[in-house]
């Protein structure tokens, strides 16, 4: 019988071994090359939103495609920010990257905390961590963690040899916000109906765009103060329409 939080701890070894490897073909590609493998990174997680805001404001009705539910997720962007701003998530996140940075003996290390904070959210928002995590911790199955790892084995691999040793550690993010979702799965299992699931996947698409804009564009968004807004979409789920 499988352990509950086996997924948990395979999907960090995989950001793990991802990060490691990503290190050692770094040293051999110039900067000029790993700016490029950025903004390509970016160009195709950015596209990864899209698709995924497309799919829940898009349908077919009547041999047709309408859009429709952007009012829902500009109010749950709104309120989130909101809230974010308000207890700064940012910076939270920014400082215990600036202290990660320090205690791991790579302070002169400059792309560290942004690859930290890039990556950690790249690879936390979304359906598939929290779901994975409730069937791990419920079921005992831990297949979809499994398969998140190999997902993000690739792009931390990628994100690594471009950013650094900073991206690794978004491993313990994984660690500490699966493995909860995985404790708690049992009370968090009833929330997250099918309602809830759509919401949360469109509002995080949205959020996985905005880190992608950030590697495209440079930091236009701080994309943690908008992480509440999840929590707003998955409560919206059960408002009376």
């Amino acid at each position: 019988m499988a352990i509950p939080g086996m997924g948990t701890l395979i999907n960090a070894a995989g950001v793990v071994a991802g990060g490691l490897l990503g290190l050692t073909v770094g040293r051999f590609i110039k900067e000029k090359y790993q700016n490029a493998v950025v903004q390509v990174c970016g160009l195709g997680t950015m596209c990864l939103g899209i698709a995924g805001v497309m799919e829940g404001m898009l349908s077919v009705e009547d041999g047709r495609i309408v859009s429709g539910r952007g009012l829902f997720v500009i109010l749950c962007l709104a309120v989130g920010v909101l809230i974010g701003e308000w207890i700064d998530l940012e910076a939270k996140f920014e400082r215990f990257g600036e202290w990660l940075k320090k205690k791991s003996g790579n302070a002169k290390d400059e792309k560290f905390v942004d690859g930290f904070v890039i990556t950690s959210l790249t690879i936390c928002i979304g359906a598939m961590a929290i779901l994975g995590a409730i069937q791990d911790g419920v079921l005992g199955d831990y297949s979809l963690l499994a398969t998140k790892a190999v997902i993000d084995f690739v792009f931390v691999l990628v994100m690594t040899a471009s950013l650094g040793i900073g991206c690794m550690f978004s491993a313990i993010p994984v660690l500490i916000y699966q493995g909860a979702v995985t404790a708690l799965a049992t009370l968090i299992r009833p929330v997250m109906t099918d309602a809830a699931l759509a919401n949360l996947s469109m509002v995080g698409s949205v959020l996985i765009f905005c880190v992608a804009s950030n590697l495209v564009f440079g930091k236009r968004f701080k994309v943690a103060n908008l992480l509440p807004a999840i929590v707003v979409a998955v409560a919206a789920a059960f408002l009376p329409v």
